[in-house]
């Protein structure tokens, strides 16, 4: 048997630690390899869940500024709606009333007033004051009657005029205002009730301020 050298001992030991070295370092490599990948797989979800969490907030706001938008929408659309309100209100009010007056005043001519009673009762007051006893029965009862009637005629005339020019002036309303704006369905069947009780007046009062209706009676 041979003697080995120290050489060759040293050389033995060398290689053997170099193999001891490398067994270590593929060890601690295999330990560290599922570290990194433990390590890069909780980045990877935290980078998953803040991109995520990124998105949320985003489609939030995106909501959000659709709802304030609707919101203005709404508000928009509210306030123009009362200031078309406002335009057409003061109008149709207005000419709703004056249909009504036209209506009553048509009415009135048809009917009779206080002013009309009145204004007749004073005239045959003057009549007899101012026709003598003496005076033929023709001439006091045209003072006395005829006058007080065709004053009761007048003023009916005058009430018919009222309401015939009153009704008018709302039917044709509509032509002079803002165009486009139609007038009420209502506010068009009063006018012309009162145009047709103003025309009915209007004419009842002419024919009997002319005698042509229920004269006065000839006394002869």
């Amino acid at each position: 048997m041979g003697t080995k050298t120290a050489d060759e001992t040293g050389a033995e030991t060398g290689a053997e630690a170099t193999t001891d070295q490398e067994k270590v370092s593929v060890t601690k490599s295999a330990d560290d390899a599922p570290q990194s990948a433990t390590e890069t797989g909780t980045e990877s979800a935290a980078a998953a869940g803040a991109d995520t969490d990124l998105d949320a907030e985003n489609a939030e706001n995106a909501e959000n500024a659709a709802d304030a938008e609707d919101l203005e929408d709404s508000e928009d659309d509210a306030d123009l709606a009362g200031d078309l309100a406002e335009a057409e209100g003061p109008s149709g009010v207005g000419q709703g009333a004056a249909a009504v007056v036209s209506a009553a005043l048509g009415l009135v001519s048809l009917t009779g007033g206080w002013i009309g009673t009145v204004a007749a009762a004073r005239e045959t007051l003057v009549g007899q004051l101012q026709t003598s006893s003496t005076a033929s029965v023709a001439k006091q009862v045209k003072e006395v009657y005829g006058d007080a009637w065709a004053t009761t005629a007048l003023w009916a005339g005058l009430f018919a005029l009222a309401a015939l020019l009153t009704g008018v002036v709302v039917l044709a309303r509509p032509a002079f205002g803002a165009p486009g704006k139609p007038q009420a369905p209502w506010i068009k069947s009063v006018a012309w009730a009162g145009v047709a009780l103003g025309v009915i007046g209007l004419l009842l009062a002419v024919l009997k301020y002319s005698d042509a209706l229920l004269g006065v009676p000839s006394t002869s």
